[in-house]
């Protein structure tokens, strides 16, 4: 495994970003920014052996700064969303920056994935690590997180996410990175297939209302493999809520530390296979409903809506405020320790 590191910029307030590129043997990379612990390229052959990158984002890596995707990078401290951007831990309430309607979103404004993170070389992996002092965007706790990432030979990218806190507070981690494994395009015509046989429907707001629900005989459904834009339009309030589909699936036999398969995506045209595997309870799916007028993205491609879709492995939105939902409660002593894999294949 080859891995290099370039100065990529500089910061507003005066930070060095760096990129890092993983590459193997066959000539299949990653690539990897400081701003937000960020996926940036991911570049693996199709059915004929042609290389091509398969996620968005952008040439300058100021661009990455406070975009409205949040493309590839690591959302914090809370991913997802908060109702009402307030919670109770322990008997005390907490306040939350607003920036979602009514509701807090990534951590606010200045969530993990505006932020420049430190960063190194580690073997034959890439770790980024960024601290989170007590009381940044209202949460409690000073908090470390580290974001280890290793690329290999057969074309899977690991992410390893662990954070450890000094006092108790909410975490829940992810990466925002957006597929299109053609390259691009539309992505409605991807088949994709979930591992879930639930799904948490919620208010316009896309707060959880609380009980999971069937996907059978809905929209919502992608137990079996069907194109994404197969039923997009359909009369189904969740649909509307967001343009789209913008959802948390309940991955099905999830075990805590145990990896297990969430999801599966193929690109028609260039006959790509991506396998999504976490150790993570959930998934939210969003099917890129917003991106036009994002910052310009690479080979001066202005994106549109539907242009990617995003398989956010985390868990469930809102659930500090959701007593059943698996608990996203980190204490002193103990280490959060999550894992996402992207197999890719063709």
């Amino acid at each position: 495994m080859a891995i290099t590191k370039e100065l990529w910029g500089t910061s507003p307030c005066g930070k060095e970003i760096f990129l890092y590129t993983l590459k193997n043997s066959s000539g299949a990379y990653v690539q990897l920014g400081s701003v937000g612990a960020a996926i940036v390229s991911v570049v693996v052959p199709d059915k004929d052996g042609k290389l091509a990158d398969v996620v968005i984002g952008y040439p300058d890596p100021l661009s990455y700064f406070a975009d409205g995707p949040c493309s590839g990078k690591i959302p914090g401290r809370y991913a997802n969303r908060i109702a009402k951007g307030k919670f109770t831990l322990d008997g005390v309430e907490y306040t939350l920056p607003i920036n979602n309607g009514p509701n807090h979103l990534h951590g606010g404004p200045d969530g993990f994935q505006n932020k420049v993170w430190e960063s190194r070389i580690e073997g034959d992996a890439v770790e980024f690590m960024y601290f989170s002092e007590d009381g940044e965007a209202g949460y409690p706790g000073n908090l470390k997180v580290v974001a280890h990432y290793s690329w290999g030979e057969d074309n899977s990218l690991k992410l390893v996410l662990t954070a450890e806190t000094d006092k108790p507070t909410v975490v829940n981690l992810t990466n925002h990175v957006y597929f299109n494994l053609d390259g691009e395009g539309s992505v409605l015509n991807h088949r994709l297939e979930l591992n879930a046989s639930q799904w948490l429907p919620t208010d316009e707001t896309l707060i959880p209302l609380g009980e999971p629900a069937d996907v059978a005989g809905t929209p919502m459904d992608f137990v079996e493999a069907k194109p994404i834009g197969q039923d997009i339009q359909a009369d189904f309030p969740a649909l509307k809520y967001g343009k789209g589909y913008d959802n948390c699936y309940l991955i099905d036999g999830a075990m805590p530390g145990q990896l297990s398969t969430a999801a599966e995506l193929w690109g028609p045209v260039s006959g790509r296979h991506l396998e999504v595997l976490t150790t993570q309870p959930a998934v939210q799916v969003y099917t890129g409903n917003w991106l036009a007028g994002c910052p310009l993205g690479k080979a001066g491609r202005n994106y549109q809506d539907y242009d990617a879709v995003a398989i956010e492995c985390q868990h469930a939105p809102d659930s500090p405020n959701q007593p059943g939902f698996p608990s996203t409660v980190l204490r002193p002593g103990e280490v959060l320790e999550e894992a996402i894999i992207w197999a890719f294949d063709a």
